[in-house]
């Protein structure tokens, strides 16, 4: 199959990492513990290689790295980051990598976003949605998302189940429900913040489709442009915001989330994910390709914007054109 697609939703779980906490890691995908403790990087390209899929952007999922202990998360960082830099040198123009942070623990972020950019010269930096009980737009995070503008960063947000609401509804996967809300908190925050407006050199990426921000964007608006303490952090509005945002599309290439999300940010905003190993790439790609687009837009969301946000991506293929001159 000709391999054309970047995936920027796309995780890994390196040993290492699963070995520290595999009883909380496996708990955020019920049902899924046994594969992720198999998981290699073979397995990836293989999986890449039988969907079109020509590089992926990895970053870790939920839960995140962050286990009540500032210690460890470093070393889990550290580890995590270096084991996919990795991967990235073993397999050239196959993966790009979006690198995790120690989060909350603020003078181990500084430092490892150094080491990311500056060492690693990773493509952007991979976040869950909620820390605890906080979320990314909390004043204690100013520092981080800071440093991120003036290295004019690129941000992935993967949703994650606060604290406050796990086991909410007995029998069912918290993450089906949570991870679209968490999503919309994580905008909220930052949007109330402030932190979209002042760190206009951020570019962020938020998973599926932005979760339920289509349903609830003209709501969070309406609050933004009636409330004059709101007002200053939003100077253009919520709605220029949420525009300028990007969103993969994975679990929303369907008419009704799709057809909205492209309403609140464009074609040129949407982003092709696979969300492996939780799902097969070819879900993705099969549902888009039920929605009529140009072939244009399609190349668009598979392929183009993509490169277009991390220039520092180089499938396969174009290495080997530059290459051969």
């Amino acid at each position: 199959m000709h391999r054309h697609r970047i995936d920027t939703h796309h995780h890994i779980y390196p040993p290492k990492y699963f070995a520290e906490e595999p009883d909380l890691i496996a708990a955020a995908a019920p049902g899924f513990k046994a594969r992720l403790a198999a998981w290699t990087p073979q397995e990836a390209l293989d999986i890449m290689d039988h969907n079109g899929i020509a590089t992926a952007v990895t970053s870790i999922s939920a839960p995140g790295i962050w286990f009540g202990n500032a210690e460890q998360t470093r070393r889990i960082a550290r580890e995590c980051n270096e084991f996919a830099a990795q991967m990235a040198r073993d397999h050239k123009g196959r993966f790009g990598l979006f690198a995790v942070l120690p989060i909350p623990d603020i003078d181990g972020c500084m430092k490892e976003i150094e080491f990311i950019f500056d060492v690693l010269k990773a493509d952007g930096i991979g976040l869950v949605t909620s820390f605890g009980t906080r979320w990314p737009g909390d004043p204690a995070f100013t520092p981080i998302f800071d440093e991120l503008n003036r290295r004019r960063a690129v941000v992935y947000f993967h949703p994650t189940v606060p604290d406050c609401c796990t086991g909410l509804i007995p029998g069912i996967n918290p993450g089906m429900v949570e991870f679209p809300f968490d999503t919309v908190r994580a905008i909220i925050s930052l949007l109330f913040s402030g932190t979209f407006s002042r760190c206009g050199n951020i570019r962020w990426i938020f998973s599926h489709a932005g979760g339920v921000l289509t349903s609830l964007a003209p709501r969070i608006a309406m609050q933004a442009a009636r409330r004059p303490d709101l007002a200053p952090l939003v100077p253009r509005g919520a709605m220029h915001e949420f525009g300028k945002l990007y969103y993969d599309i994975v679990s929303a290439a369907h008419p009704l989330p799709f057809n909205a999300i492209r309403e609140i940010a464009g074609i040129s905003h949407l982003l092709y994910g696979s969300d492996y190993p939780f799902w097969e790439p070819k879900v993705t790609s099969d549902n888009i390709a039920k929605l009529n687009l140009s072939p244009e837009d399609l190349c668009a969301i598979e392929r183009g914007n993509a490169l277009r946000l991390l220039p520092g991506l180089q499938p396969e293929e174009l290495a080997a054109r530059v290459t051969t001159g």
